[in-house]
């Protein structure tokens, strides 16, 4: 009953299923994997947050070039605000409200600029009545001290990359965006300052990107629960093949016909048992019976 298993489409039936399988536990795994790799640096992150706040605060320079294990690092520099480049970033979120960074640039020793949020204030950035709250920066030599960041990307939340902003407004905080502005070198990193000057808030650092629990996180732990779904389905489906090509194989054992697809052949208009007896009654009788009794009816009326 079980011979079909040796035909040409079940080899290449069963072949598929033994591909499938494990491809798909395979890549359930991995996104499984990703997943665990994403919490591992989310916690590792938090540590290092923690350490960076009781750890002596280093020359920028020192921390260069930023990455997972420096950024969010209290960093200082050395210079003097640029007046001249002082720049709003609009549409940003500190908590539940919108505002704007104020961001200046400081001219270090090296000759080099390093961008400065000096902190948020709610609003508007086209409002005359929000901008006008903002301080001017310290003037002459000052050392800030700050959270290292590295540059924005068009993935970082609350940047604006259509383009569109009013003169001295900025849209994404990067030495790519800034190098067409100023006149001279920038960074390639940035720092929010701890202590903002009144009536600035402080600007909290930002988890270093992909060591966060963010969406990509649990689109990892989504495509893995996929990938599982997948593989179970592949077995049920293998499974119903199956019983049905089993079953088809039972009634044709039995003499009971079957369609193409390997159930029994009642469909409609197909004819059911005894459908080819003649009919009977008392307007169908033989033909035999139909023949005398008209010959009666002519024997009569002579």
């Amino acid at each position: 009953m079980y011979r079909f298993l040796l035909t040409p489409r079940w080899w290449g039936i069963n072949v598929f299923v033994l591909l499938a399988i494990p491809v798909c536990i395979f890549m359930g795994s991995w996104q499984l994997s990703r997943f665990e790799d994403r919490v591992d640096s989310h916690q590792q992150q938090e540590h290092r947050a923690a350490d960076a706040k009781a750890a002596a605060a280093r020359p920028v320079t020192q921390l260069l070039p930023v990455d997972q294990n420096t950024s969010g690092r209290s960093a200082t520099a050395t210079g003097h605000y640029d007046t001249g480049h002082q720049m709003l970033v609009p549409g940003r979120k500190l908590g539940e409200r919108t505002g704007f960074y104020v961001l200046t640039m400081l001219r270090t020793d090296g000759g080099r600029a390093l961008p400065v949020v000096r902190g948020w204030l709610p609003g508007d950035a086209d409002s005359k009545a929000a901008t006008a709250k903002v301080p001017a920066p310290p003037g002459g030599k000052v050392t800030v001290t700050g959270a290292l960041q590295a540059s924005e990307s068009q993935g970082t939340q609350g940047v604006q990359t259509g383009g569109g902003l009013p003169q001295g407004q900025l849209g994404m905080i990067s030495a790519a965006s800034l190098v067409n502005i100023v006149p001279y070198d920038v960074y390639d990193a940035w720092i929010t300052v701890s202590d903002a000057q009144a009536p600035l808030k402080a600007v909290p650092p930002a988890a270093a990107e992909g060591s966060g629990l963010d969406l990509k996180a649990f689109q990892n732990l989504g495509y893995t629960g996929e990938w599982f779904v997948f593989a179970g389905f592949v077995i049920f489906m293998w499974f119903r093949l199956f019983r049905r090509e089993s079953e088809a194989a039972r009634d044709a054992a039995l003499g009971i016909p079957t369609d193409e697809l390997g159930g029994p052949a009642g469909g409609p208009g197909a004819p059911t048992p005894g459908s080819d007896l003649p009919p009977s009654g008392p307007d169908t009788a033989p033909e035999g019976e139909s023949a005398g009794a008209g010959e009666a009816k002519i024997t009569s009326r002579s």
